[in-house]
Parts: structure tokens; sequence; C-alpha cells
């Protein structure tokens, strides 16, 4: 064995003395040459731009937004929960600045929710790059995305756009370009490598999974294109991880899949439906994945069915942990959930299952969350601290909705803007726990409680997590 390793290393030495002679190898690698061509000279990115720019438009906002003065709003606890909305209203302008996307020559639209969705009455113009404006509305707003759609009103209907590219065909260290507006400086792009894929612990939302970039994405950049080098949409920009502001080569796109499902289901004139699996999932730690005789620490932990669920009639059991949905591997909650919505309702999924050690596959038929009764919802009004909220028993297709993992109680959906739940600062998502001395499970016990007038209203609400205690005036 030690003369063949000898024998190896002196035939290494002789074949890069070779290369240095003739000048191949990493030695002729390394110096510096003219390029061999003009055309080698002269490589672009250009034809790429030259196609997609023009459909990747600037989204400017302006709306008038009602915000609050009050003498408790330099209290932090204050501060902390309800934020400028505590005292008398106060208009003011308020203006955004975003990117957007045509993705259909009639003029539909792709941005950020959080790019249009400021507050009043909003006023939205759309600037093309050949600097023709227009005016939009919205269609569609999906929050848990962060994506909305809208239409330009007026044009031609022949609008330059750009098609979708199958976002699960890309694949870490592919080139991309960002285009977009970043700063409001006007259109710019950046070029840039995917450089890692369903991204899930940066979002906001629980359902939010992500393209990463080190292609500069800066504020102002929000619902501008990802284009791979085809021209075609892999991602609309949304978010970046910076500690300043600007870009530090760490970006974050939403998947093309994601997006085109949203647009298609605007363009029928209906809001985007997520499967409802019909089981409380779990984040899959390091002590439970040794436990639960994992490999590796990803997947979704099943902890509790629900009655007559899919989960529940796919064979689904509790402690069972799911890695991958129709072979693709899931690294946790957030990632399953991707995969469920894009596979649509009305079809059916194979998700792959560890349960006791073993490895097995079942399928689940997607479909939506059972909605509740006409009864399980009402808009309140009266002299009370809910007057002016629509409030909601929660059930299935609320608990998806908004995320919550309470099996039952009341919920605030929504808050009139002026009204006195606005005033004091309710949000949707709030669950009413406790008013006065009566905890609340209904929302007939909610509605019994409110027609007890009060000098003094005790109200105990839930919000992130945490529980808070209000003494309101009558």
């Amino acid at each position: 064995m030690g003369s063949l390793r000898r024998g190896g290393i002196g035939v290494a030495l002789a074949v890069l003395a070779c290369a240095a002679i003739t000048g191949h190898g990493p030695a002729a690698a390394q110096r510096k040459e003219v390029p061999p061509s003009r055309a080698a000279a002269q490589y672009s990115f250009a034809p790429i731009v030259k196609k997609a720019a023009p459909a990747v438009v600037n989204v400017y906002v302006r709306a008038r937004v009602p915000t609050f003065v009050s003498p408790f709003a330099d209290d932090p606890l204050f501060r902390r929960f309800f934020g400028e909305q505590l005292g008398r209203p106060v208009e003011r302008m308020q203006n955004s600045l975003g990117s957007g996307v045509i993705v259909s020559a009639d003029g539909v639209v792709i941005t950020n929710t959080h790019v249009v969705k400021i507050g009043g009455a909003a006023e939205i113009r759309i600037a093309l790059a050949d600097r023709r404006e227009f005016d939009a509305k919205v269609v569609l707003q999906d929050e848990k995305s962060d994506i909305a759609v809208l239409r330009i009103e007026g044009g031609d209907g022949r609008f330059p756009y750009l098609e979708f590219e199958d976002s699960d065909a890309i694949e870490v260290g592919d080139q991309v370009l960002a285009i977009g507006n970043p700063f409001g400086v006007g259109q710019t792009v950046t070029s840039g490598i995917v450089s890692a894929l369903a991204r899930t612990e940066v979002g906001r939302n629980e359902s939010q999974v992500f393209i990463q970039t080190d292609a500069a994405i800066n504020p102002g950049n929000s619902g501008g294109a990802l284009v791979d080098m085809a021209g075609k949409v892999v991602g609309i920009n949304t978010a970046i991880f910076s500690r300043s502001g600007g870009s530090h080569g760490v970006g974050f796109a939403i998947p093309s899949n994601l997006v085109k499902l949203i647009v298609d289901s605007a363009v029928r004139g209906r809001k985007l439906e997520r499967p409802w699996l019909g089981a409380k999932l779990d984040a899959v730690t390091r002590d439970l994945a040794e436990a639960l005789g994992l490999t590796r620490v990803s997947g979704a932990l099943v902890s509790r069915l629900y009655d007559k669920s899919p989960a529940a009639e796919a064979g689904l059991e509790a402690g069972d942990v799911i890695v991958a949905v129709d072979a693709h591997e899931v690294a946790d909650v957030r990632g399953l959930q991707y995969r469920l919505t894009t596979r649509g309702i009305g079809q059916r999924a194979k998700l792959d299952v560890v349960r006791k050690g073993q490895r097995l596959t079942v399928e689940v038929a997607l479909r939506a969350a059972p909605k509740g009764g006409k009864d399980d919802v009402r808009n309140l009004s009266g002299a009370h601290p809910f007057d002016g909220a629509r409030i909601a028993n929660i059930g299935p297709a609320v608990a998806d909705e908004l995320g919550l993992d309470e099996p039952e109680g009341v919920v605030i959906l929504s808050v009139r803007q002026g009204s006195t739940s606005a005033r004091i600062g309710f949000q949707p998502g709030d669950i009413i726990q406790q008013v006065g001395r009566e905890r609340i499970a209904t929302l007939a016990e909610l509605e019994a409680v409110l027609k007890e007038r009060q000098r003094v209203w005790l109200v105990q609400i839930k919000r992130g997590g945490q529980s808070i205690r209000l003494q309101l005036a009558g």
C-alpha cells in the first residue's frame, strides 16, 4: 500500500508539471487573459432585462388615514399593545411606494399587500417603465402570503407582461435578477443567485415560505420581480434581512407557484382558500426527534386530530411526524402548509409520515375548512366596549384563517373605523376571554353579558399569546 501511495503522488506531480509547461491546468486557469472573442467580452444580462423590465412597474399609494391622540400615548405599556390607536381621531396623509409586476396583457398587477394596505380610501397609481401612468384598483389582498392583486384602469389592454416559471424547478445556485424601484430612485436591476430555498424562519406569518437570494433587494423593491435567465417570474420580492435598512445580501421572495395560485383566484373573483388538514401541528425539536426515532430535526408533529377532519379520515394519528408532501421534503409546519396550499383544494396529496420509527405513506383529501352558520358571526353595536366590532365563534374556518390554536371561544374579526372598539384599540384576532366576572366561550354568552349596562367594564382579551386586562368606563 505504501508503494502505491508514493507512486500515485509521483504520477500526480508529473501531470502537474506537464500542465504547467503546456499552459493547461490550475496554474494557467489563474492567469488573467484577454477574452478570446468580442462576444465573450460583451457577455451581458441586457437581453433578459429588455424582456422583463417593461413589465415591472412602480406602485404609488396615497391615503388619508385616521390616527388617534391620547393622554396615554406615551405610556409604554399602552403603546406596546395598542400602538397609536388611542384617543380622538386626527386625519393625516400617508404615502407608500413599492414595485409591482404585470402578469397579463389586460393589466393584472402583482405587488405586496403591505405596499397597498395603508388604511383609509387609498389612491393607487401605477407607473410603467415607459413613463405611462394609470390608476389601479385592488382586486384581492391575501394577508397570509403578503400578495395583493391589482388591475390597471384604462389603457389599450396590451400591456407588457411576464410569465410565471415553476418555482419548484429552480435550484440553489441558479442565477436570478431582481427588478424594482429601491429607495424610489427609479427602476433598478440587480443580479445574484438563489442562495436558499424554502426559508420559513423569517416570515411574520405562520404560512410564509421564501426563496432566498443575494441579489440586492432594498426598501422600495417590495412587490418587484425576481426573474430567471429566461426572463420569467420565479418570485415576488418582499423582504430583506438587514441591520441598517439596506441590502446585506440576504433578500427574500415569495415563490411564483403560490403567487400564481392567488392570481388565478383573483381573476376568478374569489379569495384563495387554503386546504384544511384538521390537525394541530407542532414543531419538531431535537429532543422530540431523538424520542421519535427521526434521523433529522425536521417535519411537522401531529399533536391532535379533529373529528371528521381530512387528517383523521386519512388515518393520521397523534404522534405522527409528516416529513414530506408529494415527495417534497418539509422542514417544519410552515413548509407543510405551503405544500398543501400550492397543491390546492379538490386535490389529493401523499404525505410521508414517520410513525414509531417506521416510514409510511398516507393519502389525504384536500378540502376547505367547514364554515360556521349565520348565527356564528355578529356585528355588535351599543353602549359597550365592543361597539363596531365584528365577532365570531371560533370554528375550523375561523381558526384556520386567523391562525388560532384555540378550538373554541370568541374572536374579533374586524373593527369599524371610528367606533368605540376602534378607539379602545381592539384588533382583529383578539380573543375575548372574560367580561366582568363571566368567562366567554360563545358569542351568545358575550351578547348576554353586553346587554347589562355597566359603569365600569372589566375586559380580558388574549392577543399574541398574552392575556390583557382592561378597565373601561361605561
